[in-house]
């Protein structure tokens, strides 16, 4: 596909690396110097100027494009630009739009200046922590099937039960139906057959219906009920959203920020939360607002070092307290996850750079609706997708053991069409109506049809 990417920021940066290795990409931007760096890099056109406007885009082709990404600094900008891309002949088109004031005319702007997407990172990033804090024992949980399926990121921690447990062996020893699909060692991704024997430091990701996760990680001693109070660190837009959710989930929330303008605005908008002008590296003031009573800890102020250093401290302070930090730096992301200082991780930029190449992944389908959802796992190293199981396919009603997949993939969930959850096994079978999730090295598996040899 011919893509377009408007503003060479870090997430045009991140999508310009995940895009250009198979699609055609060209990038514009104001800044000269940025539009160098990015075509040295990478094997991509690089166009200099407003991507607003209509000659800028004319350069670019713009109307031989199947697709515009809008990610610069200004949400007006981006949806300007987007509009001219539409003009152009541009079917689908991306604007990140962060203004709060916005989140209202979303969908005025979808129908009215056909915007096929839009992106606001802080609420994407204040999604993905509330999700975690629904279950407070995984670094990171993502859904299938409108939740009825779980997909949950875990590290085994220094002797975990399942410290040389063999995969065959699982179900026998905890009586749970999970299935581990994924596990990331030192550096390496593996997608597990059987034989796979688990090690303490393994980052496993595995699949199972919320209730049977739940008796899984009450099995290993770690399950943590859903957070009820959670204190926040920066009255930033993340805040605001991720407290807003909170609020309306019926937990308590108490905010700390040391702007006290900052402070004023956010007990304005939310009434409900508790808000504190203080200093959140200030270990006796988490001490006073009872962070050893709390069962949630979320550093979210714009220094990536302050909210490490924040969350450390929360962690040793504050007991069994769930601790998240924003972190936005790759560098420190993958410090901070390879030491397992600290619990989860949220980036706003990852967030919006993986919620662009999913949408992405859906167009390069022949038909979008095949891929109903799709998450990346291991750092885009493996992917995770959800198919429809249609009248065509052709191993309807087959023993799963019978069907010779392509390596590298694994059938990790069936939702049968009455909800029901199969983990499955060789005996199991697709039929007709099914959702069936299946995880994959293949980052450029596009059908079902395609995971057979």
């Amino acid at each position: 596909m011919k893509i377009i990417i408007v503003g060479a920021g870090k997430v045009g940066l991140a999508l310009t690396q995940q895009l250009s290795a198979d699609n055609r990409v060209t990038v514009i931007d104001q800044n000269p110097q940025l539009i160098d760096n990015i075509i040295n890099i990478y094997d991509v056109m690089g166009v200099c100027g407003n991507g607003a406007s209509y000659e800028v885009q004319k350069e670019a082709e713009t109307d031989k494009a199947d697709l515009l990404i809008a990610t610069a600094s200004s949400d007006e900008i981006n949806i300007l630009t987007c509009l001219v891309a539409k003009m152009m002949g541009v079917k689908h088109t991306i604007a990140r739009v962060r203004n709060p004031e916005y989140e209202k005319q979303l969908r005025f702007m979808r129908r009215e200046l056909g915007l096929s997407m839009s992106i606001n990172p802080e609420k994407a990033a204040a999604r993905e922590i509330a999700r975690v804090l629904r279950f407070p024992a995984a670094m990171k949980l993502e859904s299938f099937s409108k939740g009825r399926l779980e997909l949950v990121e875990y590290r085994l921690p220094n002797g975990s039960a399942l410290d040389g447990m063999q995969l065959a062996d699982l179900y026998k020893n905890i009586r749970v139906r999970v299935l581990i699909c994924a596990v990331a060692r030192k550096g390496e991704t593996i997608i597990p057959s059987g034989d796979f024997v688990l090690k303490s430091g393994d980052k496993i990701y595995l699949t199972a219906a919320p209730d049977q996760l739940a008796q899984f990680f009450q099995h290993l001693g770690v399950f943590r009920s859903r957070a009820s109070s959670v204190m926040i660190v920066g009255a930033s837009k993340i805040c605001y959203y991720l407290a807003s959710e909170l609020l309306d989930m019926g937990m308590s929330v108490k905010i700390i920020d040391q702007n006290e303008q900052r402070c004023i605005q956010m007990s304005e908008q939310l009434p409900k939360a508790l808000v504190i002008v203080g200093d959140g590296t200030d270990s006796e003031l988490l001490h006073e607002e009872g962070i050893e009573q709390t069962d949630a800890f979320v550093a979210i102020t714009g220094i990536d070092e302050a909210n490490i250093l924040m969350s450390m401290c929360a962690a040793k302070q504050g007991g069994d307290c769930k601790v998240i930090a924003k972190i936005n730096r790759k560098s420190l992301v993958d410090l901070v996850s390879n030491e397992s200082m600290i619990d989860s991780v949220v980036s706003a930029r990852s967030v919006t750079t993986e919620l662009i190449v999913q949408y992405v992944r859906a167009m390069e389908c022949a038909s979008g609706a095949k891929i109903k959802t799709l998450h990346r796992l291991v750092d885009g190293a493996v992917e995770a997708l959800e198919f429809g199981v249609t009248e065509d396919v052709p191993f309807i009603g087959v023993p799963l053991k019978d069907l010779k997949l392509k390596s590298g993939i694994l059938l990790a969930g069936i939702v049968r069409r009455n909800g029901r959850i199969v983990i499955p096994s060789g005996n199991d079978v697709l039929n007709l109506n099914d959702d069936v999730i299946v995880v994959t090295t293949d980052t450029t598996l596009q059908d079902i049809h395609d995971i057979l040899r």
